[in-house]
């Protein structure tokens, strides 16, 4: 119990959710329960990637102007962007103004409707990565599989998305259950999981 935070109604949670206050609700309604839906998957790819060094609760808090900024992260949309959008976005104070990033982000949607080609659907490729055995939660930051993931897309052409990136995708989008486990989310994250029909 001495590793997790007790939320503001006496129940454990994770220990990262006593950061700040705004990781309590996403904590307890979207981390680590599965998503097989395309945008919301492109999303979380995009978001990670932006967050890589620096923290998730600036991203967290930007998360309503990225939806803006990207159209809501349509990946058909921002396969389309060009140079004029670029500009656009770097001057747009309420998200990351990184170039590279925001590139990594118009060249990772063209990634992505080739995939959806390929695989039929982002959900489809994703879930294949789904790791069969788990260290105990939160003790690490990479996974074989995520290593295994990072290195496939690299080889496809995304950017911007190494096996910590992934791992942390993994994660949030309930490819595994990495909630602490004293956690009164895990027991939810669980039964959504199992419930979850894993796309073919």
């Amino acid at each position: 119990m001495d590793n997790d935070f007790i939320a503001p109604d006496g129940h454990p949670r994770c220990k990262w959710c006593g950061g700040a206050a705004e990781f309590l609700p996403y904590h307890d309604n979207e981390w680590g329960f599965p998503v097989d839906d395309d945008q919301r998957l492109f999303e979380k790819l995009c978001l990670e990637s932006f967050q890589s060094g620096l923290s998730w609760r600036t991203i967290l808090n930007k998360r309503d102007n990225f939806r803006a900024a990207f159209h809501r992260f349509d990946f058909h949309q921002v396969a389309s962007f060009n140079e004029d959008d670029v500009q656009r976005l770097l001057q747009d104070a309420g998200i990351i103004r990184h170039r590279g990033k925001i590139e990594a982000t118009i060249n990772n949607a063209q990634r992505a409707k080739e995939m959806v080609e390929q695989e039929g659907s982002l959900a489809a490729f994703f879930w294949r990565y789904e790791p069969t055995e788990l260290a105990t939660p939160q003790t690490q930051t990479t996974s074989p599989e995520s290593v295994a993931m990072a290195k496939e897309l690299k080889k496809r052409g995304w950017k911007f998305f190494g096996p910590t990136t992934a791992f942390a995708f993994m994660q949030a989008m309930g490819l595994l259950n990495d909630h602490s486990l004293n956690c009164i989310t895990r027991e939810r994250v669980e039964q959504s999981r199992q419930q979850f029909q894993r796309p073919g």
